[in-house]
């Protein structure tokens, strides 16, 4: 399906825009954002969900526009987003529910490079991507007999985490596997690194040029953060299988000597985005490095996601790292918002949109 080629106003006034996303994952702030930016906001919910986003939740949309599901997503509602100037800002659910097809088709303003959403979601090409980067990075097997350490099997596509399981044998892999996941053969087998999981969030601003970090978190993992309570011998009486779906999202700041290798993964994961997209625009925006950082200090990468994380939620008032920076509060949200109002401002609105 051909890229769409979005419809570009002559405006270089903020007031004519819209900022616009999908009602979930990470609307709230997005949206929150946009409005201490002086945009106008609208949200497309399912409907039954308006009322987180309007006044008679947390207020931050101006207008709502509803749907069955989101799959539902039609011409005539990106008629309504184009006549409204609207720029779609991305989100982990607005990827999951569009499909990169339907995304790269679109004609509405898009905040982003869609054409890196084909090295996100593609396992192989997102593993050439981060060794392009130089990023340390656990080990893949090919073949479940091949397992000869932990390893964590995860499925393509599974929403925050649900289904992911740990195998240390080929016959736990299958049982586990044959059990639980009988028909569905799209997963990666990775090494288990042992560490502290952390998720740094980034914004890479096409209009300054800048890397900046904006924040950390840690997932809370259902019942994987919580099983630690229960005895040994009660986990195995009880038949309790470890689950990874995430529930939740934990603020933490790093210990001030990993911030340079910090940057410099980041850096280097965008000179490397620009290099392996035919536009050359490579990844700007939000993004996150999804981390583990053993005892030795070593930090191991095992996922890049190329639009704004859930784990940016806790830090709508901002992070200690962005109050260092801004004098004003600056969520991931809001970050967007500002780059946006700075390239309509500067009439360079085609640098940030896809």
């Amino acid at each position: 399906m051909a890229n769409g080629t979005p419809i570009l106003p002559a405006s270089t006034n903020p007031n004519d825009f819209v900022i616009a996303t999908i009602g979930s994952h990470s609307a709230l702030q997005i949206l929150k954002g946009a409005k201490d930016e002086g945009f106008k906001t609208l949200a497309i919910c399912k409907k039954s969900t308006e009322r987180v986003y309007d006044s008679r939740g947390y207020g931050v949309a101006d207008e709502i526009l509803t749907v069955d599901k989101f799959e539902d997503w039609n011409e005539a509602l990106e008629e309504e987003l184009i006549k409204r100037n609207a720029i779609i800002i991305p989100h982990g659910s607005f990827i999951a529910y569009m499909g990169h097809d339907r995304v790269k088709a679109m004609k509405a303003m898009y905040y982003g490079t869609k054409e890196i959403l084909e090295w996100e979601s593609d396992r192989n090409k997102e593993r050439v991507w981060m060794e392009k980067s130089g990023l340390l990075l656990p080990k893949i097997y090919d073949d479940p007999e091949k397992i000869e350490k932990p390893v964590i099997v995860k499925f393509h596509g599974a929403g925050g985490g649900f289904g992911y399981f740990v195998a240390k044998t080929p016959e736990q892999f299958w049982e586990v596997k044959n059990k639980k996941h009988p028909n569905n053969s799209d997963y990666a087998i990775q090494e288990y690194i042992v560490g502290v999981p952390l998720y740094a969030h980034y914004f890479q601003s096409p209009i300054t040029g800048e890397l900046e970090i904006l924040s950390f978190d840690k997932r809370y993992e259902s019942n994987a953060d919580s099983i630690g309570r229960i005895k040994a011998e009660d986990q195995l009486a009880a038949n309790i299988h470890t689950s990874y779906t995430i529930v939740g999202n934990i603020p933490i700041v790093v210990r001030e000597s990993l911030l340079p290798k910090f940057l410099e993964m980041g850096e280097s994961v965008v000179k490397v985005s620009k290099e392996i997209t035919a536009n050359g625009k490579g990844l700007f925006g939000p993004f996150c490095l999804e981390c583990i950082v053993t005892r030795k200090l070593e930090i191991y990468c095992f996922e890049i996601s190329a639009r704004i994380v859930a784990g940016t939620n806790p830090f709508i008032e901002g992070s200690p790292y962005t109050a260092l920076k801004y004098d004003k509060p600056m969520s991931t949200g809001r970050r967007i918002a500002l780059d946006i109002q700075q390239a309509i401002g500067a009439g360079q609105l085609e640098d940030i949109l896809g």
